[in-house]
């Protein structure tokens, strides 16, 4: 109908190309991709190793730029800030999941949460608050004072989900996150991401090789040789 204006994407990549080296040995990651995300989507990115996702992902969470194309942020063009303007988009606005989880091992689980708004330079008193709060947001109350050591893998990447959204970003990047758990802990995860999507309105992007895991997503786009080559409802 006339007059309704067409929602602001949360994230849009437009054309967007990636290149590696020149020449002979010039590697095409991505070929020229379009992607809309909406705010409150969640969504999971397919494919077979080198296809690209993970350069999307890359340049999405302002971790990579582009050779070219367009990558916006709520209609803001990412691709014409400076690196501290980057680096203080990925602070203010995103949060990372990963395989590995990335957590410190002689710290414990509050310390690990707490991380993020160090860097921030959130008050102590504040900064234990909120870390306190965003493990309990995981189910992970009573387990403050556990070091990853102390936790199984499932629990430890609930640490590292709770450490990703204790700044509340309005984006969060998880990248294969079930891939060091075996299947029932694996389930727990997207359980609790699913959660945390459904309740909080929290947008979520997802790499995964996992066809079981990206059905808890809302979409699933595959990616081959740098190209969106086909889009699904979940």
């Amino acid at each position: 109908m006339a007059g309704l204006s067409v929602p602001i994407p949360l994230i849009e990549l437009t054309a967007v190309t990636k290149v590696y080296g020149q020449g002979d040995a010039a590697v095409h990651a991505l070929a020229g991709i379009d992607l809309r995300i909406a705010a409150g989507e969640l969504v999971a990115l397919m494919g077979p190793s080198g296809s690209g996702k993970s350069t999307a992902m890359n340049i999405l969470g302002c971790l990579d730029t582009p050779t070219a194309g367009t990558y916006r942020f709520r209609g803001l063009a990412v691709t014409g800030l400076s690196r501290d303007e980057r680096a203080r988009l990925r602070r203010n606005e995103l949060g990372f999941v990963f395989q590995g989880f990335n957590l410190l091992k002689r710290t414990s689980a509050l310390e690990n949460v707490e991380l993020p708004l160090i860097y921030r330079r959130v008050p102590r008193s504040e900064r234990v608050a909120r870390a306190r709060q965003a493990l309990a947001r995981v189910g992970l109350s009573g387990r403050e004072g556990h070091t990853p050591g102390e936790l199984s893998g499932g629990q430890q990447q609930r640490v590292a989900i709770a450490r990703a959204i204790v700044t509340e970003p309005s984006l969060l990047l998880a990248d294969e996150p079930t891939g060091n758990l075996d299947t029932a802990r694996g389930h727990e995860i997207m359980a609790l991401l699913t959660q945390l999507n459904r309740e909080r309105g929290l947008t979520i992007l997802m790499v995964t090789h996992e066809a079981d895991m990206a059905a808890y997503a809302h979409r699933v786009i595959h990616f081959r040789d740098g190209l969106v080559v086909n889009e699904a409802l979940s």
